[in-house]
C-alpha cells in the first residue's frame, strides 16, 4: 500500500513535467513560425543590418518590460555572476542580429537563411563539448539530414560573390547563434524565458545604438510601423518562446526543431516578396519538416 501511495505523486509530477514539455514544444513552434517571418524585414526595412538591429531591440526590449510590469514578474537577477552572463549572451546576440541581416542583405534571403541554418550542425557537436559528453547518434543523423534539406533549398547554388558573401556571413552568425544557445542552456536557463530574453535584447539596444547611422530618424510612418512590427510581434514574442523552451529542451533538440524556420521564411519570401522557390526547395523544405518532426518526437521522451 505504502509503495502504492508513494508511485502516485511521482505519477502525477511525471504527467505535468510531459504536460508542460508538450506546451512548451507547441510554443516552439510557434515561435519558429513567427521568427521564419524576420528575415522579410532584412528587405523591407531601408536601413544597414546594424540600425535594424537596434531599433528592433529597442521596441522588444519595451514590449518584454511592459509585460514583465503588467504580469509582476521580478526580472531582478538573482546573482552578480549572472549579469556578467546575460552581458556575454547579449553581446553574442547582438553579433548573430548584426550578422544575420547582413547575410541577407548582401545576397538573398533563401541564401542568408539557408547558411545561418548550419548551426543546428555546430550546436549537435558543440553541445556536448560545454557538457563534456558526445553527441548521440540520432541527433547526428537528424542534423545531417536537416542540413542536406537545407543545401537543396538554396537555389542556383554558385560561387559568385554575392552568394559567397551571404554564405560566409550567414555561417558567421550560425556560429553565433550555436554558441549563445549552448551557453543559455547550460548557464542560464534557471530564468523564465521572459527574464531571459528581456535582458539579453538590453544588451543588444545598449550595445548597438551607438554605433547607429542616424539613418532611422529621416524614415516615413510605414517604415516605422515595420520597425516597431519586427520588434514587438516577430521578435518579443518569437523569442521568448524560443528562450522558455531552452528550459525544458536540450540547445541540439531546440536548434533542429528550428529548422522549420527556414521552412517558413522561404515560403513567406515567396508570397510577399515574390521570390518563387524551385522544386529542389520544395523537396529540401520537405527533408527539414521531417526532421523536425522526427527530432519534436523523440525530445518529449528525453530528459531536459
Amino acid at each position: 500500500m505504502l509503495a502504492c501511495a508513494a508511485t502516485v505523486p511521482s505519477a502525477a509530477r511525471e504527467g505535468l513535467l510531459l504536460e508542460k514539455r508538450t506546451q512548451s514544444l507547441l510554443a516552439l513552434h510557434v515561435g519558429m513560425l513567427v521568427l521564419g517571418g524576420t528575415a522579410l524585414f532584412a528587405k523591407l526595412i531601408d536601413l544597414p543590418a546594424l540600425d535594424i538591429t537596434a531599433w528592433r531591440s529597442v521596441f522588444a526590449a519595451a514590449a518584454l518590460l511592459l509585460l514583465l510590469l503588467v504580469t509582476g514578474l521580478d526580472f531582478r537577477l538573482r546573482r552578480w555572476r549572472d549579469y556578467a552572463v546575460v552581458a556575454g549572451l547579449g553581446v553574442l546576440f547582438a553579433l548573430h542580429w548584426v550578422t544575420y541581416f547582413h547575410a541577407m542583405q548582401v545576397s538573398t534571403i533563401a541564401v542568408g537563411i539557408v547558411a545561418l541554418f548550419t548551426f543546428p550542425v555546430i550546436t549537435v557537436f558543440l553541445e556536448p563539448l560545454v557538457q563534456g559528453g558526445r553527441p548521440r547518434r540520432a541527433d547526428i543523423a537528424g542534423a545531417l539530414l536537416a542540413l542536406f534539406g537545407v543545401y537543396l533549398m538554396v537555389p542556383g547554388f554558385s560561387l559568385d560573390s554575392e552568394v559567397t558573401l551571404g554564405v560566409c556571413w550567414g555561417v558567421v552568425s550560425a556560429v553565433l547563434y550555436a554558441t549563445r544557445n549552448v551557453l543559455q542552456r547550460q548557464y542560464f536557463r534557471h530564468y523564465p524565458g521572459k527574464v531571459a530574453i528581456f535582458w539579453q535584447i538590453l544588451v543588444v539596444w545598449l550595445l548597438t545604438m551607438p554605433f547607429t547611422s542616424g539613418e532611422a530618424l529621416s524614415l516615413g510612418w510605414p517604415q516605422w510601423a515595420l520597425i516597431i512590427l519586427l520588434g514587438v510581434v516577430f521578435t518579443a514574442l518569437p523569442h521568448t518562446l524560443f528562450a522558455n523552451s531552452l528550459r525544458h529542451f536540450q540547445a541540439t533538440t531546440v536548434s533542429l526543431i528550428n529548422c522549420l524556420q527556414v521552412f517558413y521564411a522561404v515560403a513567406l519570401a515567396a508570397v510577399v516578396l515574390h521570390e518563387i522557390p524551385e522544386l529542389t526547395t520544395v523537396a529540401g523544405g520537405l527533408l527539414i519538416i521531417g526532421a523536425a518532426v522526427w527530432e519534436s518526437l523523440h525530445a518529449l521522451r528525453r530528459p531536459a
